[in-house]
C-alpha cells in the first residue's frame, strides 16, 4: 500500500531575535498510510506541533531554515516545493488541521457559521446558501446543541468545548484526506471526547481518511491510534504499533511517560476548618433584550448551588462543557455577579478587597489568553509582586520570580525576558500557574490548570501543587474534565450538569460508588 504521506528526514531550525539557531524537529521520518491513525505523543517542546505545522507549509520562512535532506510527499506530491498559492489549494481541502487553542484560530469578528461556510466556499463551487446548510449540518454533526441559533454566535459567546467543536467541524468540512488534530479534545469533557473521538473514527471510515492525531493524553491514544510515534527534543525516540508501544517500550523516555500515566497519586485525609461556603448561588446570563433594555431571553448558568472549600484540601468540580463550572469559579473569586451567599473565613478577607484579591487567585483555562502578549514573563510574574508585597526591592522580586518559576519546572533564566508567544501550550499554562502562586494566596481556583500539559507534566503539575497544598495549608477548586487528574488531587468533587450539582461526595465514595447516572457515565467514559 501506497503511504498517502511520506515523511523523509524533517529538518526544522529556528533562528531566534539573536540570531542562534537551534533544533525544533531534527531528522524525522515517518510514513501515514490511508485510513490509519499515526499519533504522536511527548512532552511539550519535544516538537510534536512543529512537525504538524511543516505537513501544512505553516511555518515562517522568514525564521527557519530547512535542511536539504527535507521532503514531505503528498500522494507522491513533493510539498516543500510548493509555492504558497499551491499550499492554499491544498490547506483545508487535502490536509486539513484542528488547532490547540480554538480561541487564538477563530475569527473573533465573524459568527461561527460564517467562517465554517467560508472554508467550503473557498475550496467548492457551491452557493452561499448552500454553503450555510452544510456549516449548520456540521455543527449538528460535532455535537452542538441548537445549530440553528449557534451559526450566528459569536466565538467569545461559545464555551472552549463549543468553540473547539466548530474547529473540528472547519477541519472536516471538506473531506481532506488528512487530518491533522493538534489535541483536539483538550478542552473537552470526557463524555464529548468520547463523542469528538466517535466522530473522528466514523468519518475517517467513511473517507478513507488518514489522521495524524497528537496527544499528550496517553488513554486518548491508545483508544484511538494504530501506530505511535514518540518524541523528544525534536527526535522521533520510538515509533510502532499501539500495542508495542504501551505493552513493550523500548525507549527510557517511552517507559518514564507510560511510568507517569499509571501513576497513581495518594490522597491524604485530614480534619480541616471551613476557609469558604457558598450558598444558593445562581447566575443569569441574558441572551437577548428588547429595545428598551428588558431581558426578553436568558440562560441560567447557575441553579441554587452550594459548595464548602475547606483550609488545605481540594474540591473537585467535574461535568461537561456549558455545566457551570467555570461560572462557578469565578462566583467564588468575585468576578462575576451572582445571586446567592459566599462566605469567607476571616484570614482570607483580612482587611480589604486587595487581601481578598491576594487570597483568592485564578488559573484560567486558556494561558494564550490571560496572559498579556506585550509583558515579559519577568513583567507577568512580577506585577503581582508590586501590588501585593510593596516593600520588596528589585533584587527580592528577581529572586522571588525565580524561584516559583524554578518550582513549576521552568528552570532556565533565559525564559526571563521571553514573551508568552515563545512557549509552548504547556509552558504557557506552567508561567499562569505561577503567576498565581508567586502572591502566596489561600485559595486557588483552577480552571484546567493540566489541560494543555504532557501526561510526564501533568503528573509534575499535581504533585507540585499537592506539596504546596501539604506545606503552605492552601486550598483549591480544582475545575477538570480530566477525571483521571481529580481523582489524583481532589478530597471531594461536586458534578455539575446544566448549572446544577447531580452529586457531591467524597472523593473515594463517588469514583467507588457513584450514585447518578450522570457520574456514572462520566466515569466509565474517562476510565472504562
Amino acid at each position: 500500500m501506497e503511504p498517502v504521506l511520506d515523511v523523509k528526514s524533517l529538518n526544522v531550525r529556528f533562528i531566534d531575535e539573536r540570531g542562534i539557531l537551534f533544533s525544533a524537529v531534527y531528522n524525522s521520518s515517518f510514513v501515514v498510510n490511508p485510513g490509519e491513525v499515526v499519533a504522536i505523543v511527548g512532552e511539550s517542546g519535544s516538537g510534536k506541533t512543529v512537525t504538524a505545522l511543516s505537513l501544512m507549509g505553516l511555518i515562517n520562512p522568514k525564521k527557519v531554515l530547512y535542511k536539504s535532506t527535507n521532503s514531505i510527499l503528498f500522494n507522491n506530491k513533493e510539498l516543500t516545493a510548493l509555492s504558497e498559492n499551491e499550499w492554499q489549494s491544498i490547506r483545508g481541502n487535502d490536509i486539513s488541521m484542528i488547532f490547540q487553542e480554538p480561541m487564538s484560530s477563530l475569527n473573533p469578528l465573524q459568527c461561527v457559521g460564517e467562517q465554517i461556510a467560508e472554508i467550503i466556499k473557498v475550496h467548492k463551487n457551491i452557493s452561499a446558501r448552500k454553503a450555510w446548510a452544510k456549516a449548520r449540518y456540521l455543527l449538528k454533526l460535532v455535537g452542538i446543541d441548537n445549530p440553528r441559533e449557534r451559526m450566528k454566535a459569536f466565538p467569545f459567546e461559545l464555551s472552549g468545548g463549543q468553540r473547539q467543536r466548530v474547529m473540528i467541524a472547519m477541519a472536516v468540512a471538506n473531506h481532506p484526506k488528512i487530518l491533522i488534530a493538534d489535541e483536539p479534545t483538550t478542552a473537552l469533557d470526557v463524555t464529548v471526547q468520547k463523542q469528538i473521538l466517535e466522530l473522528l473514527l466514523n468519518l475517517k471510515q467513511k473517507f478513507g481518511m488518514a489522521i495524524v492525531f497528537i496527544s499528550h493524553d496517553l488513554n486518548i491514544v491508545r483508544k484511538i491510534a494504530n501506530r505511535v510515534l514518540v518524541m523528544k527534543s525534536g527526535v522521533i525516540v520510538e515509533q510502532g504499533s499501539v500495542g508495542n508501544i504501551f505493552n513493550a517500550p523500548n525507549h527510557s523516555y517511552t517507559k518514564s511517560l507510560l511510568a507517569a500515566f499509571r501513576q497513581t497519586c495518594q490522597r491524604s485525609d485530614f480534619p480541616a476548618r471551613k476557609i469558604m461556603e457558598a450558598r444558593n448561588l445562581s447566575v443569569v446570563y441574558p441572551l437577548k433584550k428588547n429595545f428598551l433594555g428588558k431581558v426578553v431571553k436568558a440562560i441560567s448558568a447557575l441553579q441554587n448551588v452550594s459548595v464548602t472549600l475547606y483550609e488545605g484540601k481540594t474540591l473537585g468540580v467535574v461535568g461537561e462543557s456549558g455545566s457551570g463550572k467555570t461560572t462557578l469559579g469565578m462566583c467564588l473569586a468575585n468576578l462575576i455577579r451572582y445571586k446567592g451567599e459566599i462566605l469567607t473565613a476571616k484570614f482570607v478577607h483580612v482587611n480589604n478587597e486587595c487581601d481578598f484579591r491576594k487570597n483568592i487567585q485564578v488559573v484560567f483555562q486558556d494561558p494564550y489568553n490571560s496572559l498579556n502578549p506585550r509583558m515579559t514573563i519577568l513583567e507577568i510574574i512580577s506585577e503581582g509582586i508590586k501590588v501585593h508585597f510593596p516593600k520588596l526591592n528589585k533584587r527580592e522580586i528577581l529572586e522571588k520570580v525565580k524561584n516559583v518559576l524554578r518550582n513549576v519546572g521552568l528552570v532556565d533564566d533565559d525564559i526571563l525576558n521571553k514573551y508568552p508567544h515563545e512557549f509552548s501550550g504547556g509552558q504557557r499554562q506552567r508561567i499562569a500557574i505561577a503567576r498565581a502562586l508567586v502572591v502566596e494566596p489561600k485559595i486557588m481556583i483552577l480552571d484546567e490548570p493540566t489541560s494543555a500539559l504532557d501526561v510526564t507534566v501533568q503528573a509534575e503539575i499535581i504533585n507540585l501543587l499537592k506539596n504546596i497544598q501539604k506545606k503552605t495549608g492552601i486550598s483549591y477548586l480544582f475545575i477538570s474534565h480530566d477525571m483521571r487528574a481529580v481523582m489524583a488531587i481532589a478530597h471531594h468533587i461536586a458534578v455539575m450538569k446544566k448549572g446544577e450539582i447531580v452529586e457531591y461526595d467524597t472523593a473515594e465514595n463517588l469514583f467507588n460508588h457513584p450514585q447518578s447516572p450522570y457520574a456514572q457515565n462520566l466515569i466509565h467514559a474517562a476510565l472504562g
